[in-house]
This record gives structure tokens, C-alpha cells and sequence, in this order.
């Protein structure tokens, strides 16, 4: 039986020592984003005059956004070959630091997202109707009062991506009382997940109420929240909201499963997801978060190999006849936002994304699915 190129590489990447997790590494970069983040925390409170709050609130949301992606690695069991460690780390990262549950991210992003990315109707992070149309078919939809707003949707997003932080705990406040709730999903872990929860209260509002008045605390909190979610698009939405980065319909297949099964694998992750580009100080921030195609297709790697697996990868890619794109950081940035201006197409399905690609190939030019 013939062995599929991707196996070929991963043993590839395997004898190059790729597996290893360089936990030592790991976990000094997280103390040291750890302590910009709390170090910036405790300035702002300390410090006077605006222009010193704004530069601690600044090493602290730098802090935050380097402690968020450290913990999307270990999500992925990327930080130790210890699986209790990797959900430790995720149970604080995510729990304590950013108030989300990590069972709500262990859901949404690892179960669902990385198994149809992109993929309307299956994929969350492509689906924020009624508040935002995406897609070209859900810029038409509704009545003329819904579709006039759509129109300029583009204008409310500045202040909707600095609620993003704030949606997603609501989001996983839901999941979390949902799972409670259901006797069959009441293991000591989703306690300890509740737990490191309200822990993130104590650490946030009810400790620097000690000290400080509520309202201040309260301004605080908010800023923090902003700033996270303004952090928070500024690593994912790069990756996936792009024009380069395709819309697929579910194709008839009602589950994640079903479309997975019925995908070509490589494929779908490639067309679905670029990489960008960042200087040294975006790549200790972004914890591999740059490195998109590498992450979906190697997610258990740390990513600290990423920049070492990246080249490999495109070799992989130009000679198997699959996209690697990569923007600028900037450039990601701003086509993200744009898609709220000019929505996207969702493309007839994927192998028909295979047959262009294949006629670049064939053309003898790059398969990078040039704009139709």
C-alpha cells in the first residue's frame, strides 16, 4: 500500500527531531510573558498620567496576547509530552488569564475548527450572523433594513473586535453551565475548568479591589478586555479571514466527521489557511500563530520548530501541488478587516478548488489559486 506524502514528511520531520517538545524552552518564554503581563498590570495601577498607563497597558496587552497563543499551543498538547501538563497550562491560560473555559476551547477550536476550517455551516469562527455577513450569500440575506446594515457593517467592526474577549467568555459561560447541567460531562476536570474560571474574577476584579476603587477596577478590566480582543484578531483573523483564504460550502455533509472523511485533507487545510509574516518580537508573541499551515497540519508540534518546518513545507506543498501562501503581518491584518467591506464567496466546493489548482499546475505556474 502506497504511503501518503504527508506521512512521508511527518517521518521526516520526526527524524529531524521535530517531535521533541522543548518544554525548558517553553515555559521560560512563558514566564516571561507572564511577567510583561502582570508587570504591566501592576504599572497602571501604580503609575500616574495617561501616557504612563498607556504604555503599561500596552506590555500588558503584549503580555496577554503572548500568554493567549502560548496556551493554544499547549491546547494542542504542543508544550510537554506530558498530557497533565499541556491541560494544566490550558486550564490556566485560558481559564485564569483570559476567563474562557478550556473545555469551550478544546471544543470549538481544537474539535471543530481545525476539522473544517472555514467550512460555512461547520465552522464558528465563520459564522457571526446576525451581527456580521462574512460571505457574499449572507451579505443578500434578510430584509432591505438588514441588508442596508450589512452595507456598512464595516464601520462597526473597530468597536466589535475590541468585544471580542468579552463574547467569547459569555460563550463559554453558556458551554460551561450547558455542561453542568448534563450529569454524562461532570468530570473533575470540567470542575477544575469551572474553578480556574472564577479564579480569573479573584485575580482580575476581587484582589485589585483591595486596593483600589470599583470603578477603577471596573475601567481597568474593560480596557484589559479590549485590548485582548483587538490582540485576538490581530493573530487569528490573518490566518483565515483573507481573501486568500477560501470559503468552502458543507457539501451535503451534515457532520464535521462526514466532511473530513469526504475531504481531500491536505487540501482543505491548505486552501483554507495562510501564514503571515512577523519581525522577532511578533514571533515570541505569536507562538507559532504566524506559522497557520504548519500549525493545521502539525498541531501536536511546538511551535518553536515552525520556523525550521516552514521551508520544508512549502518544498512539500510546491512539489504535491498545494497552495502555501504567506502576507505580510500588516497586510493580513487589513484583508481581514476588509472582507466586512467586501465579503466573500464560498466556492462551489472543494475539488473544484483541485482542479484549479491543478490547472496552475499543469500551466507550469504556482498553485497559489489566483483571484477569479
Amino acid at each position: 500500500m502506497a504511503v501518503h506524502p504527508l506521512t512521508v514528511l511527518n517521518r521526516e520531520l520526526a527524524a529531524r527531531g521535530f517531535h521533541r517538545k522543548p518544554t525548558a524552552r517553553l515555559l521560560a518564554e512563558l514566564a516571561l510573558l507572564l511577567a510583561m503581563a502582570a508587570g504591566g498590570a501592576a504599572a497602571y495601577f501604580l503609575v500616574h498620567g495617561a501616557v504612563a498607563k498607556a504604555a503599561a497597558l500596552l506590555v500588558m496587552a503584549l503580555g496577554n496576547l503572548g500568554i493567549t497563543t502560548h496556551t493554544h499551543s499547549s491546547s494542542h498538547n504542543g508544550t510537554s509530552p506530558r498530557l497533565w501538563v499541556n491541560k494544566a497550562l490550558t486550564l490556566f491560560g485560558y481559564g485564569v488569564w483570559f476567563g474562557t473555559s478550556a473545555h469551550y476551547w478544546w471544543n470549538k477550536h481544537v474539535a471543530v475548527h481545525h476539522a473544517t476550517p472555514n467550512v460555512v455551516g461547520l465552522d464558528d469562527d465563520v459564522d457571526l450572523l446576525p451581527w456580521f455577513a462574512l460571505t457574499e450569500e449572507q451579505f443578500q440575506q434578510g430584509g432591505p433594513l438588514r441588508r442596508a446594515y450589512y452595507r456598512v457593517q464595516w464601520l462597526v467592526v473597530p468597536l466589535a473586535v475590541g468585544l471580542t474577549a468579552l463574547n467569547m467568555i459569555r460563550a463559554s459561560w453558556v458551554y460551561l453551565a450547558e455542561a453542568v447541567r448534563d450529569r454524562r460531562r461532570r468530570t473533575p476536570l470540567l470542575w477544575l475548568d469551572l474553578a480556574m474560571v472564577l479564579a480569573h474574577y479573584l485575580v482580575w476584579v476581587g484582589i485589585p479591589l483591595l486596593w483600589f476603587p470599583a470603578g477603577e477596577v471596573i475601567v481597568f478590566y474593560l480596557l484589559r478586555s479590549a485590548l485582548l480582543g483587538w490582540a485576538v484578531f490581530a493573530t487569528a483573523a490573518p490566518a483565515h479571514f483573507p481573501v486568500e483564504a477560501r470559503f468552502l460550502p458543507t457539501e451535503g455533509h451534515a457532520s464535521r466527521g462526514e466532511y473530513r472523511k469526504h475531504s481531500d485533507y491536505l487540501l482543505l487545510q491548505t486552501v483554507t489557511t495562510v501564514n503571515y509574516r512577523t519581525g522577532p518580537l511578533g514571533r515570541l508573541l505569536c507562538c507559532g500563530a504566524e506559522f497557520q499551515i504548519e500549525h493545521h497540519l502539525f498541531p501536536g508540534i511546538s511551535h518553536t520548530w515552525y520556523p525550521q518546518i516552514s521551508p520544508l513545507l512549502r518544498r512539500f506543498c510546491e512539489e504535491n501541488g498545494y497552495p502555501y501562501r504567506t502576507l505580510g503581518w500588516g497586510e493580513g491584518i487589513v484583508k481581514s478587516l476588509m472582507v466586512f467591506k467586501r465579503p466573500k464567496r464560498v466556492e462551489p466546493a472543494l475539488e473544484a478548488l483541485r482542479q484549479r489548482v491543478q490547472t496552475h499546475l499543469d500551466a507550469g505556474l504556482e498553485p497559489m489559486l489566483a483571484e477569479a
